[in-house]
């Protein structure tokens, strides 16, 4: 599967950078104590955390959202989802484990404070394109409300949008009964390449090590 940057994105975000991991043969379930421990653990030092720091005082969540800006997104209307979490997590909302390849993502999310999506791959038909949207890019969002995907950031397949750096489509979703998913990064627009393909590789090792399977990983820039 060939996965581009679209040259309308590459012109609205030029030093835009995206991960793009492909698993295969995995095994999806509860998430192991190990990481169920530290996502929670996590999350409690951020709530303390954010005690005596703001949300817009935090360098990559302030990235993001001048990233959006860029795009042509209102970050006020519609926020990264990392910025997301972190919010949630500021009132007290923590996070719950969903399943290991939820909170997989979840984590990092959270620990390098930047968007990360998810996908069931043999749903997904065709090249991917990461692109910005426009008015005919719509689809049922994982929060069950239709979300329009114009002037965002969005992936789309030959069927249409299916991810975002917002929301996900339920048409993608992961479930335990997934065996090969597709992982999509939104690293900082600012991270040195190698520093990125650093983090892409510690995504990947944590991954693999709990669900097991194969997997490729693409730095698109």
């Amino acid at each position: 599967m060939k996965c581009i940057i679209s040259e309308e994105l590459k012109q609205r975000l030029p030093s835009g950078k995206f991960g793009v991991i492909r698993y295969r043969h995995i095994e999806i379930g509860d998430s192991p104590q190990m990481l169920k421990g530290r996502l929670e653990l996590f999350q409690e030092s951020i709530y303390f955390e954010l005690q005596e720091k703001a949300i817009a005082d935090i360098p990559e969540l302030a990235e993001w959202r001048q990233a959006f800006k860029q795009i042509g997104t209102d970050p006020g209307r519609y926020r990264p989802s990392s910025e997301s979490l972190y919010r949630r997590i500021q009132k007290k909302n923590f996070v719950p484990s969903i399943h290991s390849a939820v909170d997989v993502n979840n984590f990092f999310s959270l620990y390098y404070k930047i968007p990360l999506g998810i996908y069931d791959l043999d749903c997904i038909q065709g090249s991917v394109m990461i692109t910005v949207g426009t008015e005919q890019d719509e689809y049922i969002a994982l929060n069950g409300r239709s979300v329009n995907f114009a002037n965002k950031l969005v992936s789309k397949d030959e069927h249409g949008p299916f991810g975002s750096p917002i929301v996900d489509s339920k048409r993608t979703a992961v479930t335990k009964g997934t065996k090969n998913a597709l992982q999509i990064v939104y690293f900082l627009p600012s991270i040195p390449e190698d520093v990125a393909k650093r983090q892409l590789q510690a995504i990947q090792t944590m991954f693999t090590q709990i669900h097991g399977g194969e997997a490729d990983a693409q730095l698109l820039v």
